[in-house]
């Protein structure tokens, strides 16, 4: 039955350029929870000239890596290759700034996310807007290269996200899905569309008119454009793939964790684990006032969002398992990756509750939340710290959750309550440890569901899935997507609680050490 539906063209493809993967994922338009094949490739953002960047050729030869394994899972494990699809979607990180001169050149290496040099720009934005404006948003980018005077800023005549751009040379359409959107400017939510009245702000301010700068903003679910011949070629340079295969708008990897997750009610929330760690709350009513560790954004099809992003996640915790791994190799005994996780993971596990008064801080780059404009990783301990293994495990898990956890008790001090949260990400792969972990850090339940590890790819595939649907969003997953999922769902542990509040309070006071590091090293 799959290799009918991949050969009648209904099967739905997603591509999500994340930190370190570029992956696709094939699912079956009519079912969109069957995925019927996937394909990765791997890349790393470079540290060059002080600015984190990806060159822009390595996003076309990985997006033809990753498509290509996917043709060849495919064929593995059905006996064919799709030639032409019902729908393809392209989502990636947020934020950034890709900007570019009329004749389409970019003026710029992309500065990711991942870049915290837009301080004063966000701070007199944040004034301005009466918003909180965060360091990697967009406007921030272009603001700051505004305020530093930079030759290219009088030729910037498009600014778009990784996935717009994608998206725009495959399609020719310069648009973005809402959600990406709203990580680039703020979005009026009456409108669907960037604040009108902000945009007047911006313009008084510095003279640049923007609504021709940015693109077009669309809600899940409506027409995006097609795969034009040029757009197939880059996607598939054999040529097999036909053109006019419809897009849905492009999405960032925000938006796409909300739908794996099933995430775009209000009082819903999730939380995505990888390179950055970031937790997303459905509000049902507005905040009382603007916070500088919550960013408000959107879901696919337009709903208010709090946003706790942190920009280091699980990256440190993958350093210390390759450590460990290369120690297993040494002795002999190697271990795949995944055996090492789980292994450390349930380990962890064996730990106090408070990780026996070890601290890890997993900051590999700046760290707004924290008040870090740079990265230092640390790991801690006094001479009376229970420094076991089952508690140095304990501590970089509870590392990956603490800044975010940090960014949710402002959230839980405004009074927002959350039915529940799902959590997705490689992180959760291994069952029961990094879910209980953090529930006891949320003191929230945690569900993590079968597409957990498909994360973002799978997500944007589901959106490829949902255009043109006749229902809403929240509707379509509920219906289409979820009724037969296994969600496996972890409450917080009282004594987990009650440690990970001693570990954050010690982490909170610890973050003077963190300073103290960027400052000396």
């Amino acid at each position: 039955m799959s290799a009918a539906q991949i050969t009648a063209g209904r099967a739905a493809l997603g591509v999500e350029f994340g930190s370190t993967r570029i992956k696709a994922c094939l699912i079956d338009a009519d079912d969109p929870a069957t995925v019927l094949a996937v394909g990765s490739h791997e890349w790393e953002n470079r540290l060059e000239g002080g600015r984190w960047t990806y060159p822009l050729d390595a996003v076309w030869t990985g997006l033809q890596d990753a498509y290509a394994e996917l043709l060849a899972d495919a064929e593995r494990r059905h006996g064919v290759r799709p030639t032409t699809l019902s729908a393809i979607g392209v989502s990636a990180m947020m934020h950034g700034y890709l900007a570019f001169d009329a004749a389409g050149e970019l003026l710029v290496p992309f500065r990711t996310w991942r870049n915290t040099s837009t301080g004063p720009a966000a701070e007199e934005l944040s004034e301005l807007f009466g918003v909180n404006i965060p360091l990697r948003w967009s406007i921030a980018h272009l603001r700051q290269a505004e305020l530093d005077r930079e030759e290219h800023v009088a030729r910037v005549h498009r600014l778009t996200t990784l996935a717009g751009y994608v998206h725009e040379r495959l399609t020719g359409r310069f648009v973005l899905g809402v959600g990406d959107a709203s990580g680039v400017f703020p979005i009026d939510s009456a409108t669907g569309d960037f604040d009108a009245a902000l945009l007047e702000r911006y313009a008084t301010l510095s003279g640049r008119p923007l609504r021709t700068v940015l693109p077009e903003v669309l809600d899940a679910g409506q027409d995006a454009g097609s795969l034009t011949l040029e757009g197939a070629a880059l996607l598939d340079p054999t040529g097999a793939l036909e053109a006019g295969i419809p897009l849905c708008p492009p999405e960032g990897d925000a938006g796409t964790g909300m739908v794996a997750t099933a995430s775009v009610a209000p009082r819903t929330g999730n939380v995505s684990a990888g390179t950055s760690i970031f937790a997303m709350v459905v509000l049902d009513a507005p905040l009382a006032g603007a916070h500088a560790e919550i960013d408000l954004v959107t879901t696919p099809s337009g709903e208010p969002v709090a946003m706790v992003h942190c920009n280091n996640g699980a990256s440190e915790l993958a350093a210390w398992a390759g450590l460990f791994g290369r120690f297993a190799a040494a002795t002999g005994a190697p271990l795949s990756a995944d055996a090492v996780f789980e292994t450390l993971l349930t380990e962890a596990l064996e730990g106090a509750a408070d990780a026996g008064g070890l601290l890890a801080y997993n900051h590999l780059a700046g760290e707004p939340i924290a008040g870090t404009t740079e990265g230092r990783p640390l790991f801690v301990r006094t001479p009376d710290s229970d420094f076991t293994l089952a508690n140095v495990m304990r501590a970089q898990v509870y590392g990956v959750f603490a800044t975010l956890a940090l960014g949710m008790r402002t959230l839980a001090a405004e009074g927002v309550t959350v039915d529940r949260m799902y959590a997705h990400g490689g992180i959760f792969r291994t069952a029961g440890v990094a879910q209980r972990f953090l529930a006891g850090a949320l003191d929230a339940p945690v569900a993590v569901g079968d597409a957990a590890a498909e994360g973002g790819a799978w997500g944007i595939a589901v959106l490829a899935a949902f255009l043109n649907a006749d229902t809403d969003l929240d509707t379509f997953l509920a219906e289409r997507v979820f009724a037969g999922a296994d969600v496996r769902t972890a409450h917080p542990d009282p004594a987990d609680v009650a440690g990970f509040s001693a570990y954050l309070d010690r982490y909170s006071a610890g973050l003077a050490i963190e300073r103290a590091a960027v400052a000396a090293l």
